[in-house]
């Protein structure tokens, strides 16, 4: 693996835009910027194939392939918006990549076709991309702080943006066909189970809780972390542990998917529009310990029983109600 990789892939904290000398800052968002377009590089080598790209993995979502054109258009539409670009890259994909199905509601169905360009041409445009963002970094004028009036601010928008994507279009892959896609040694899967550990209710006393920032906090935010809100919270219990596959399979096995009482009226909706019995990345198979089994993003592994489990927030409603 490369250095320049390497670093991608290291845990990294995002930029202190209030403190620092200017010329240091610069860089220190170039190396940022470049750290955050390898990663999602190197995410889409999972893809066995071009023919990946085109398979739409859930029906809400479009194909992969507007994911990977879709955070390269994101840096480029902001800049011309800011007036920081001149010129568009490429105005068709710019418009073809820019709006994604991001439905508010599991049942907001959106059957539109379109007219994708090749796995190709978009890593042609994606270098462009690179390129036109590397040379607004070298050539913006940089003062300290940056704030939301800084070319820099919309450089950090695009950055962090496209790292929100390595979690969205990774599960995506997840949801894909095993075969249309292969496991990279960069992201080993983690062969470790446990004991499960008895999870119990701990006690938290209620008071006042304030959340939101100022805008000179010094890092990036987007327009609704900002202001604050107050609330009285009441005394509560919170689990010791996050919730195990163990824990969350006891719900399954009292019949938590069949038993409406549990749930919220999108959320029998959902169970019943899905047939859902199980997490979305559960595999049932007889071969395996208690018949379930793991789809991770490339792999199917025996259920780690002492793992957290991953649900969607009408399961976990169900789940604590």
């Amino acid at each position: 693996m490369s250095t320049a990789l390497s670093s991608a892939l290291t845990p990294t904290k995002t930029v202190n835009l209030a403190t620092g000398e200017p010329e240091a800052k610069r860089e220190e968002i170039r190396s940022y910027f470049h750290a955050t377009f390898d990663v999602y590089e190197k995410l889409f080598e999972v893809m066995e194939s071009d023919e990946a790209y085109y398979q739409r993995a859930d029906p809400l979502r479009h194909p992969l392939i507007f994911y990977y054109g879709h955070t390269a258009v994101f840096y480029v539409n902001k800049l011309v918006l800011g007036k920081i670009l001149k010129e568009r890259i490429n105005p068709e994909f710019e418009s073809t990549f820019a709006v994604g199905v991001d439905e508010m509601s599991w049942d907001d169905l959106n059957d539109a076709h379109y007219k994708w360009p090749s796995v190709a041409e978009v890593r042609v445009y994606r270098n462009q991309v690179r390129a036109a963002v590397d040379q607004v970094i070298s050539e913006s004028p940089m003062t300290m702080p940056i704030g939301w009036d800084s070319p820099f601010w919309i450089v950090m928008m695009g950055i962090e943006h496209e790292r929100i994507h390595l979690e969205t279009s990774s599960v995506l892959m997840r949801q894909l066909p095993l075969d249309m896609v292969k496991p990279l040694e960069e992201w080993p899967i983690c062969n470790t189970d446990s004991e499960v550990q008895q999870n119990d209710l701990l006690p938290v006393p209620g008071g006042e809780v304030t959340i939101g920032k100022d805008h000179s906090h010094a890092l990036y935010g987007w327009d609704n972390e900002y202001g604050t809100q107050t609330e009285q919270v009441a005394d509560f219990k919170a689990s010791k542990f996050l919730v195990s596959h163990r824990e969350y399979f006891e719900f399954m096995q009292d019949g938590g998917y069949g038993d409406q009482k549990y749930w919220t009226e999108e959320g029998w909706a959902w169970v019943t529009y899905e047939k859902a019995e199980a997490p979305r990345f559960w595999i049932k198979d007889t071969s395996a310990p208690e018949g379930w089994k793991l789809r991770t993003m490339a792999e199917v592994i025996d259920l780690p029983w002492s793992w957290p489990v991953e649900v969607n927030y009408l399961e976990a409603k169900a789940f604590c109600n």
